[in-house]
Formats: structure tokens, sequence, C-alpha cells
């Protein structure tokens, strides 16, 4: 679908690629990695056609379509969600707009016999073919799927994009792109806008997605799960691997053990080359083996080797004064900016040592929580409580606010150093990826990602026994993300952290705080367990979203002929019929998911006052697994009744 040849790009004077090759076929799922820097999101534009000054070709095949998903948006004020959604069917709308007015002049003319009026009619079915090769007429089916899929709710559909914030418009935007089904379809860290239960829905449409996709990502789990092709771009080329992320680091690790031995062989013949030319160079009759011993050194390519062994920053957070058993408790405590009311008659009690992660989409209140809790909003409803001897690190999501413009990265970090902790900042600043010049540099010019590693380094030259940590993995490559998680999971105080990262929060909670609709409800258990809760009311919820979406739909009456109007009851009586019979069904699975549904928590309450017996697992387990084909069954009833 699209071949790429000898592709090169400056950048700064030195070359960011260098003769590049590779092909990109119709079922590719290519996730390119790479550190900060690299060039993934130029790849992305390169391979796009919004960067064209390069060297080499981008060749597509044929007529084949390319969408990408773009970080700038550009729309127009004062359309609803659902028209801005539309005007992903450009071409579609405008063959719809083209037999509206086919469809319009045979209603107003009678000159029948007329060359004309035939031309109208062979126009009207051209138009009525193109719509149904394009699956015109189920647009509005998969709007609402995909809309739903990324968060929005059927009341969202007429609101204006104006009322939104960015991220949430940004999802309006990947909407567009998923429901164009291009043939290639470029995204830049596509779920940097979405809550966890988005990320999953995405990750599931796009392993189905018929298309080629090039991705970026540093969402570990999601790019497994998406991707079939890694890139691994460094030292000016992209590596190719005919895997998933996982398969790719194991391979990735094997070939960096036969570069490290090439290394090793290599810098051997360089000391050797080198001592010979010390050697010979003051010698008049050797002085001319020398010069081109010089000349062989000067054109060796060196063999670079990455550091990527997290293991080796022996990190962790300074520990202040053990704190007293409770932390925080909160009874009632609401917020609300003016009319909107984010939260209410929220209660916890969070005890030393807990591990919380705060889940929910965006815009619930998870945010909001955590400054209240830093101490950074003073004004809200209901009481809470700060306990003894709790001192309180908070990352923000916002670093902007956080960190002073003028001041280099070294001032930044030694201006929150203590007394023990100044003489390791440079240490630990090199651990953060802050070397040489680099700590230098002023702070305002730093990109996201450096921004967060500095700000994460700053927590750890201060005693906390508690930390509140706001998306601390946003802007960071992989490997700065394994290298903080490390951190906290030697970090013996109490943890809340918000993050829409499965793998993240893999291992280092053990508790949710699930922010919906206004409340907080609390979860006990792994993020795994939460999500595979959650599947199932999200399933639910779909559904009646659905529902109350199609419920007050006004019944549009056509007038039609005599003969028209027959064959349409007639259509009209078979659909009623069909539809009867799938309601019917969906009752009955209904009843039988809510019987077994009662079963099973009946014997799972059971089990906590007495250790069931071999006979009673079996049927408790045979019971779980008929609920799952109930549910998988309603799922599928649903979707034959849309």
């Amino acid at each position: 679908m699209l071949s790429v040849q000898g592709l090169g790009l400056h950048h700064s004077g030195n070359y960011l690629f260098q003769n590049v090759n590779f092909t990109i076929k119709k079922d590719d799922k290519v996730g390119l990695v790479g550190k900060n820097g690299a060039g993934k999101s130029t790849l992305l534009k390169m391979l796009s056609g919004e960067i064209n000054f390069y060297e080499g070709n981008v060749v597509p095949e044929g007529n084949i379509t390319i969408g990408f998903l773009k970080q700038d948006l550009d729309f127009v004020k004062g359309r609803t969600v659902w028209n801005e959604t539309m005007q992903a069917f450009e071409q579609i709308n405008s063959w719809k707009n083209e037999l509206e007015e086919v469809n319009h002049q045979m209603a107003t003319r009678t000159d029948y016999e007329s060359d004309s009026y035939t031309d109208l009619i062979n126009k009207m079915t051209d138009l009525n073919d193109l719509l149904m090769n394009h699956d015109a007429y189920n647009l509005e089916g998969d709007m609402e799927k995909v809309l739903f899929g990324l968060g929005f709710k059927a009341e969202d559909f007429q609101k204006i994009t104006d009322e939104f914030s960015g991220g949430w418009r940004m999802r309006i935007e990947l909407a567009k792109l998923l429901l164009q089904k291009n043939d290639i379809m470029l995204l830049d860290e596509p779920t940097n806008h979405l809550d966890m239960e988005s990320i999953i829905w995405l990750e599931n449409f796009l392993k189905d997605y018929p298309g080629a996709i090039v991705l970026v990502s540093h969402d570990k789990q999601f790019m497994t799960a998406v991707c079939n092709r890694t890139f691994d771009i460094n030292n000016k080329k992209v590596d190719d691997y005919k895997a998933n992320y996982s398969k790719y680091l194991v391979m990735r690790e094997e070939r960096r053990e036969k570069l490290i031995q090439a290394k090793k062989n290599q810098d051997a013949e360089i000391k050797q080359m080198e001592d010979n030319i010390n050697k010979f160079r003051a010698s008049a009759t050797k002085a001319s083996f020398a010069q081109s011993l010089i000349k062989k050194l000067d054109k060796i390519e060196r063999i670079e080797v990455d550091n990527e062994d997290v293991s080796k920053f022996n990190i962790r957070f300074v520990q202040s004064v053990v704190p007293g058993k409770v932390i925080f408790e909160a009874e009632n405590l609401g917020k609300a900016y003016g009319q909107k009311q984010i939260f209410d008659e929220v209660d916890f009690f969070v005890q030393r040592g807990d591990r919380i992660a705060l889940l929910g989409q965006n815009g619930q209140g998870k945010t909001t929580l955590a400054k209240i809790l830093a101490g950074d909003i003073k004004e809200y409803s209901g009481m809470w409580n700060l306990g003894h001897n709790v001192n309180i690190g908070y990352f923000a999501q916002n670093q902007e606010e956080v960190l002073t413009p003028n001041k280099t990265v070294l001032e930044e970090a030694e201006d929150a150093a203590t007394e023990e902790t100044r003489p390791r900042v440079r240490d630990l600043l090199g651990s953060f990826l802050f070397q040489g010049e680099a700590v230098t540099k002023k702070t305002k010019v730093l990109s996201g990602g450096e921004r967060n590693r500095l700000a994460l380094c700053k927590l750890l030259l201060r005693p906390f026994n508690t930390l509140i940590m706001d998306e601390p993995t946003n802007h960071l490559d992989i490997q700065s993300k394994e290298i903080i998680k490390l951190a906290l999971q030697k970090f013996e105080g109490t943890l809340i952290v918000i993050s829409h990262d499965r793998e993240f929060l893999q291992g280092l909670c053990d508790k949710i705080f699930e922010f919906r609709e206004g409340k907080m409800k609390e979860f006990l258990g792994s993020i795994n367990e939460y999500l595979e809760y959650r599947q199932k009311e999200t399933i639910r919820e779909i559904s009646a979203e659905k529902a109350k979406l199609h419920s007050d739909e006004p019944k549009v009456e056509v007038k039609q002929s005599p003969k028209e109007t027959i064959v349409e009851e007639k259509s009209s009586t078979i659909i009623s019929k069909e539809q009867k019979n799938i309601q019917n069904k969906l009752k009955k699975i209904e009843e039988k998911i809510s019987e077994l549904e009662i079963k099973v928590q009946e014997m799972e309450t059971s089990f906590t006052k007495e250790n069931p017996s071999d006979q009673t697992l079996e049927t408790y387990n045979k019971a779980k697994e008929e609920l799952e084909l109930a549910l998988q069954e309603w799922e599928y009833l649903g979707s034959q009744l849309d």
C-alpha cells in the first residue's frame, strides 16, 4: 500500500533519518517506538505528506486514502457534536445532497418521457448505488457506536462543540478519523486525552480495523494489543521487527546482546589501531602507514548501544517521619464550580500504606479531589481531615504552573533539595536523563516530557510520607515511565495516583476510587479485576444510552403513492416482527442474567463465611461461565436490535 525508499531528513544540521526503507501492507498494524526526539511524530508527518522536504520517496500504491490524527483542531464554531462528527463523511454528504436535488427535480417535473428525465432516473440510480456501496445508510449507527465508545453520552450529541474542553474536542476529531475508514490511518498518541474505558474500546476497535495503521504510543499494553509489527527508530535508521511490542522487546534484547559483543570487538579493534597510530606516527618510515590507519579509523561507523536497563537506576523517594494510621478521612465531601456540581456526598478513609488509583472519565473530579487533598483548593462542601504527621508530595498535571521559566534545570532541582539531598542532585538528574549540558537548559524551553521528568526528580529530593500524583506518566517515554514506576514500587508511604495507563498501575495500586456521575465508589482489588468488572458495566451503560437516544425520536410521516405504501407497509410489518422477536429474546436473557448474578453473589458471600466444597466450587464456576455466555448473547442481540 505504501513504499518508503531511501528516506532521509536533515534536522538541525544532522540527519534525523538516513537511507530508511520499508513497505506498509494492507493488514499491517505498525507501532513506532524510540526515545523522545528520535523522530516518531516526524515520520508520521512525512508519511501523511505534511512534511515533503526530504530525501528519497514515499510512494502510495494506487488511489489509497491516508488519514492523520493531528493535534491541532480546526472546528467551525456553532456546530453540534453530531454535526461536527458528520463532517467525517464529506464525500457521502455531497452525494446525499446531490441525490436530494435529483429527487426534488423528479418530484416537480412532469416530462416523464423526455431524455433529460431519463437522465435524472439514471443519475438517481448511480447515486443510490454509490451510497449503498459506501454503507451510507448505516452511518448514524456507526457514529453512535464510535461516540459512545469514546465516552460521549446521548445528551452530548446535540451540544455545541464550543462547550467542550480541548481533550473532549480531540475525541471528536478522533471519532471523525475512525469513521472515515481510510486505507492507512496514522495515529500520534491517540490515547492522550482518553480515560481507561475509552482506551480499551479504542484498542478493540483498532484490532479489528480493516486497513493499515501506523501508531505512536507510550502505552505498552495498548501497543501490544493493537500492533503486529514494530518499527524501532534509533541511530538515524528504522529497525523493522515483525512482532507486537511484547515480542519486539524479547527480539530487541537478543539483538542488543549481539550488538554489545560486536561493540566490544570493534572497541578492541579501534584501540589496536589507535595504539599503532601513536606508535608509528613519529617514525619517518612508518608515517604513511599511520596516515592510512587514521583515514581507515575515520571511516569506521561506530556501533552505539543504548543503555535501556532501568534496574540500574537505584532511585527511591526519601521517606519522612512515620505518620499516624489515618492519612485522610472525608465525609460528605463535595465540590461545585458555579452551578456545575463536580461531585457530592463523597466519603472515604485512607490508611497509612494504602496505594490507591483514582479512576473515571475526564471531568468527573479526580484532579479536583487531588487538589483538595494537596491543599490547592480551599473551598468545598462537607469535611475532610488530614492525619497526624502527614507530609504530602504533590505532582500536578500542569507542570507549567510549578516550574520557574527562567531557572535552569539544575537551579530548579537544587532549589527543591534539602541539605541532605543536595549532594545527590546531579546524579538524580542524570537518572532522569538530564546529562551534560541538558542541566543548563531553561525550564521554559523544555518539552512536556522533560517538564514531567524534572518535576518527578524534584519530588525525589524532599522527604514525604504521602504522594499524590496526577497523571505522572503524561508525555513520558516508555523508559522514563519504567524508572518512575520502579521508584514508586519502592516507596513505603501512602500513594494516591491518577493515571489511565493500565500497565503503569499494574502492581502499583490495590484499591480503586471510581468517579462516576458525580459520586465516588471504592473498589478493593487490582486494576485488572476492576477492568473486568467495568467491562460488563459498560456494556449495560452503552445499551441504556442507545435506548435513551432513540426513545424520543419523532415519527416522520412521508406521503407516498398507494403502491409504494403497500410495499412499505409489508416491509414495515416484517421489520416489526423481527424486532419484536429480538426484544422478547432480550427480555428472557436479561431475566436469566439477573438470576445468575444473584446466584453468583450469594455464593461469593457464602465463601467468606466458610470454605466451599469442591462440588460448590464446580457449581460456582459453571454459574460464572453461564453468566459470561448470557452477557455475550445479550450484547449480540442488542447489536441486532440496533
